[in-house]
């Protein structure tokens, strides 16, 4: 990810994010010697400074009749947006209603990233057993949900390349040429699909239970062949 566009994740403007990193580097600048450096026009120079300070991500420093800017630390601005975040999350969850069960039906997750979300949520919810199959590609972006998992008590079972090893887990090595996964929890959910497309890739989700019996008995006889071809 670019880092002006990670920054803009923490309700930064692009200028605002450009006049971060600069100020970062500089220690601290006037309006003028900002706009000068990085070629922005001096109104939206100032604009955008005005809006790092109002946004947590600079201090203004009086010298006289000059104005000059300073930044946050990057850990302390972060770390400030995010305890934010999780004020406005309790909030926000106190207020509204509770989504009594997960859809019966079938439900596609479209993009990577949406999908990599749901299947760390399924792992944080999940409250007896995860079993699980993906290269190992896929499964270090789910390794912290699955390790918390494993420290919770859980069973957690991992398919994945042999190169891949989680402590505390029951982890079958094989060769995994693709980027399908496929994830059981409480054997009450299913998530499957692949990741070949990256934001274009598609998962099913599912509780239906003749789906969930069914990867669970596809699981079981991969982990059965695994186990045969070790003998």
């Amino acid at each position: 990810m670019d880092l002006i566009e990670g920054l803009t994740n923490f309700n930064l403007t692009k200028q605002e994010a450009t006049l971060y990193v600069l100020l970062l580097k500089a220690g601290q600048l006037t309006g003028y010697e900002a706009a000068k450096q990085t070629g922005i026009s001096r109104s939206n120079t100032y604009t955008a400074l005005a809006g790092l300070v109002d946004k947590g991500a600079a201090y203004v420093l009086e010298e006289g009749k000059v104005t000059r800017y300073t930044p946050v630390a990057p850990a302390e601005f972060c770390a400030n947006k995010l305890d934010r975040l999780a004020e406005i999350k309790e909030d926000i969850l106190s207020r509204l209603p509770v989504l009594q069960s997960d859809a019966e039906g079938y439900i596609t997750i479209k993009g990577e990233r949406e999908i990599i979300n749901k299947l760390r949520n399924t792992v944080r919810q999940a409250q007896a057993r995860i079993y699980v199959s993906a290269n190992a590609r896929v499964l270090a972006l789910l390794r912290q949900p699955l390790a918390e998992a494993v420290a919770r008590g859980l069973k957690v079972v991992v398919i994945s390349d042999k190169s891949f090893t989680l402590p505390g887990a029951i982890c079958y090595g094989t060769v995994k040429q693709n980027e399908q996964i496929r994830l059981i929890a409480d054997s009450r959910t299913v998530l499957t699909g692949d990741l070949e497309d990256a934001e274009d890739s598609s998962c099913l989700y599912s509780c239906k239970r003749n789906l969930v019996d069914l990867f669970k008995e596809a699981l079981k006889n991969e982990i059965a062949l695994i186990q045969l071809t070790e003998r």
